[in-house]
């Protein structure tokens, strides 16, 4: 997207509800643009996804809001303070997510914890940490005996031990098992219903769906589009995918020629064809791939998603 359109979804939301302004944002290092123009806003009260392939430049835009790096240009504001004079003030205001494999790897996640409340004038109860973040039964272990995803879970309850009014959350679920995932969707969406507001970078494009109320797609230090999730995909798709495993014999310039194709797309070893008339694409499919007397693995229709979204602005999948 364009830099009127970022500007566009900054401007949405009024001054006085918005935790995070942020325009023209820049950064460079060297010959390097990270961070090439950025704007949005954050909403009290919303959850707000940064999505973008790794060195999109989304790690160095958070840390410019946290204040831990000095912007090269572009105006921002937190909590209605400026990062780049107010950071001490902010930091008592807000929650960041910390990697913990280093950090006093021999005191045990209850000492940890109580010991990041006493940085703050108020904090809240031990006891409803461990129970959010389901950590009681690791109440008493050393750091460094946790796995990863006790480690991200302990992360997660160090940012929320100041009962925080924004809260940045880098990839919270890299590392959790299913069930621990969905657990910690429920305190994102905990922090949503008590007013507090959520910026995160996920992944995971399930959970950017069900949690973000808006997002962002970054790369090569811009943002590409901004939006809710359907606002994302009616702007740019109104046909449905027609999906399967690729076959060799059929090159793009055949599949595109194919009946009601719009467009042509491939994620991962899978075919993506966008399609107005998802019978007619079927049975050009079909009728291709019997006449090669192979089978088309996988074949199914589905509505586009982010995904697709996603995959068409940046050309690679979330994960890549």
């Amino acid at each position: 997207m364009t830099s009127t359109a970022a500007g566009r979804g900054a401007e949405a939301a009024p001054d006085a509800d918005a935790v995070v302004l942020c325009h023209d944002l820049r950064k460079r290092y060297g010959d390097l643009e990270a961070v090439a123009g950025v704007s949005f806003t954050v909403r009290r009260g919303e959850v707000f996804g940064l999505l973008g392939p790794n060195g999109a430049g989304k790690t160095t835009t958070i840390e410019i809001l946290e204040g831990i790096r000095d912007a090269d240009g572009g105006d921002l504001a937190v909590l209605g303070l400026d990062p780049r004079r107010q950071a001490r003030q902010i930091k008592a205001r807000i929650g960041v997510q910390l990697q913990t494999s280093s950090l006093y790897p021999y005191l045990t996640v209850s000492e940890l914890i109580e010991l990041f409340g006493r940085f703050f004038p108020r904090h809240l109860p031990l006891a409803e940490l461990l129970d959010a973040l389901d950590l009681n039964e690791k109440r008493d272990a050393q750091t460094r005996t946790l796995s990863g995803g006790q480690q991200q879970r302990l992360s997660v309850a160090l940012a929320l031990v100041n009962d925080p009014e924004l809260v940045f959350l880098d990839e919270p679920t890299t590392g959790l098992d299913p069930a621990a995932r969905r657990a910690l969707w429920d305190v994102v969406r905990d922090l949503r219903r008590r007013g507090r507001s959520v910026l995160l970078t996920t992944h995971y494009m399930e959970e950017a769906e069900a949690l973000c109320d808006r997002l962002a797609i970054m790369d090569h230090g811009r943002i590409l589009d901004l939006g809710t999730a359907d606002e994302l995909v009616s702007r740019r798709f109104h046909e449905r995918a027609v999906h399967f495993e690729h076959v060799a014999a059929l090159d793009d310039a055949r599949l595109a020629a194919f009946a009601g194709v719009d467009r042509v797309a491939h994620e991962g070893d899978e075919v993506l064809l966008y399609t107005s008339d998802v019978p007619a694409t079927i049975g050009a499919v079909l009728a291709a791939t019997d006449a090669l007397g192979v089978q088309p693995a996988g074949l199914a229709v589905r509505q586009a998603s982010l995904e697709d979204v996603f995959l068409d602005l940046t050309g690679r999948a979330l994960r890549d």
